[in-house]
C-alpha cells in the first residue's frame, strides 16, 4: 500500500477534505501525476482518490505506471472509432455512478479535453466544487483547437477555483467575468517534467537511450510532432513537405517523428517522408522516452500545446506548427515562434535556428514563462487555506 495513502486515525479521515481526481487521457495525466502526490503527500488534510475514464488507454496506463499512480475508479471508455458523442455520453454516465459510491467536496479536471469538460459538469450537477487546473487558455478561436477551445471555456464556467498558469491566463479569465478564486500557480506540466526526468536519472538514462539506437552522440537532432485535427488535409502534407526540404537541406541533422496513430496523419507522413534516410518515422512514445528525447534534442518542431511549454525549460527552441495558440506567452518570451504549416516559413525559421548561433541563443536562453516546477505545491497549499 502506498504509505501516503494511509491515515492514521478515522478522525483524520473525518476532518479531511475528499478530493477527486476525474481525467482520461495522457496529456492529462502527466499534469495531474504530480499534483495527485503532493495531495496523497497530506493525509491528514485531504482524502484523495484518482478516477480515470481511460478517453486514451494504453497511453494513459503508461504515464500512471510511470509516477506510481493506482486509479480508484476506472470507467474504461476506450472504443474503436469513438466520437465526442460517444465519449460525452458514456463520461458522463460513469461519473453519475462514481459519484454515487463516493461523492467528493473537490473535483479536480485538468485542461481542455472532453473528459476534463465532462468532469466538470457532474460536479456542477451533484454541486460538489469543481478545480480548473490550467485554466484560463484561450486561442480566441472556438474551432482551433477543436473542440479543445470550447471544452476549456465550458469547464471554466462551471468550476469553482481556477488555477491559472499565467497572469495571461488570468486577465482571459477576468474577460469572461470569472474573477473569484482565481490563483496564478504557474503549470504543473513543468513540475511533471523535472519529476519526470529525476525518475528516469534514477533509473538510469541508458536504458531509454536504448530505444534510439539509431542516433550517434555527437548528431544534432530535431524533436517532430503533428497530430492537431484542424491541420489534416492539404496543411499537413505541406508541413511533411517542410520536414522533407529541411532533411535534404541538412543531411547531417536527424529529424525523429513520433507519428500519432490517427490515419489522417499516417497516411501522409508516410507517403511523403518513409525512405529519407536522416528521418526516422517512429511509433509514439511513452512519456519517459519523449522527455528523453526532448532532453536530447536541439529544437523541437511541434504543434502540441504541452510541449510548447516543457521544451522551454530544457533550453530547447520550440517552432509551433499552429496559426493561433492559446500559449502565446511563450511567443512574446521568445522561447517559442509560429510557423504555421506553411511550408517556407517552417523551412525558413528552422534554417536560423540551425546556422545562426545567435538567434538560437537568443531563444534557448529566454526565461521560461511557464513555471519552475512547484505549481503543485502552491496548489495544495491554497486548497488548505480554503479548507480552513
Amino acid at each position: 500500500m502506498n504509505p501516503a495513502r494511509t491515515v492514521s486515525s478515522a478522525v483524520m479521515i473525518a476532518e479531511s477534505k475528499k478530493i477527486l481526481f476525474v481525467f482520461g487521457t495522457r496529456p492529462e495525466a502527466i499534469k495531474m501525476a504530480p499534483l495527485i502526490r503532493a495531495f496523497l503527500a497530506h493525509p491528514d488534510r485531504f482524502e484523495t482518490k484518482v478516477c480515470v475514464t481511460a478517453q486514451h488507454r494504453e497511453m494513459l496506463d503508461q504515464v500512471l505506471n510511470f509516477f506510481d499512480i493506482r486509479p480508484d475508479f476506472d470507467l474504461d471508455l476506450m472504443k474503436p472509432d469513438q466520437t465526442l458523442f460517444d465519449i460525452t455520453a458514456k463520461a458522463l454516465a460513469g461519473l453519475a455512478r462514481v459519484l454515487d459510491e463516493w461523492l467528493p467536496d473537490h473535483i479536480f479536471v485538468q485542461g481542455d479535453t472532453t473528459t476534463a469538460f465532462v468532469g466538470a459538469l457532474a460536479g456542477y450537477y451533484r454541486k460538489v466544487k469543481v478545480c480548473h487546473v490550467e485554466a484560463g487558455l484561450r486561442s480566441g478561436n472556438m474551432y482551433s483547437p477543436f473542440p479543445e477551445e470550447g471544452n476549456r471555456i465550458l469547464a471554466g464556467h462551471l468550476s469553482t477555483y481556477h488555477f491559472a498558469p499565467t497572469e495571461q491566463a488570468k486577465v482571459n479569465l477576468a474577460r469572461e467575468g470569472i474573477t473569484e478564486n482565481v490563483h496564478v500557480v504557474q503549470n504543473t506540466v513543468i513540475d511533471a517534467l523535472f519529476l519526470g526526468l529525476e525518475l528516469i536519472k534514477k533509473q538510469g538514462k541508458g536504458k531509454y537511450a536504448k530505444r534510439f539506437d539509431f542516433l550517434n552522440d555527437t548528431q544534432r537532432v530535431i524533436l517532430l510532432t503533428g497530430h492537431r485535427r484542424e491541420s489534416f488535409g492539404a496543411p499537413f502534407e505541406d508541413l511533411c513537405n517542410a520536414t522533407k526540404d529541411i532533411a535534404e537541406r541538412f543531411p547531417d541533422i536527424a529529424i525523429v517523428y513520433p507519428v500519432h496513430l490517427n490515419p489522417n496523419v499516417r497516411e501522409p507522413v508516410n507517403r511523403i517522408l518513409a525512405g529519407i534516410q536522416n528521418i526516422h518515422l517512429i511509433e509514439p512514445l511513452d512519456y519517459p522516452h519523449l522527455i528523453w528525447l526532448m532532453d536530447r534534442s536541439c529544437l523541437v518542431i511541434t504543434d502540441s500545446g504541452g510541449i510548447q511549454e516543457e521544451a522551454p525549460s530544457l533550453g530547447k527552441p520550440v517552432l509551433v506548427m499552429r496559426d493561433v495558440t492559446e500559449r502565446m506567452e511563450g511567443v512574446e518570451a521568445g522561447t517559442a515562434k509560429l510557423v504555421g504549416t506553411d511550408r517556407k516559413k517552417i523551412v525558413s525559421e528552422c534554417t536560423t535556428l540551425l546556422n545562426d548561433r545567435a538567434a538560437y541563443d537568443r531563444m534557448a536562453s529566454s526565461i521560461n514563462p511557464y513555471g519552475d516546477g512547484k505549481a503543485s505545491e502552491r496548489i495544495v497549499a491554497i486548497m488548505h487555506s480554503h479548507a480552513n
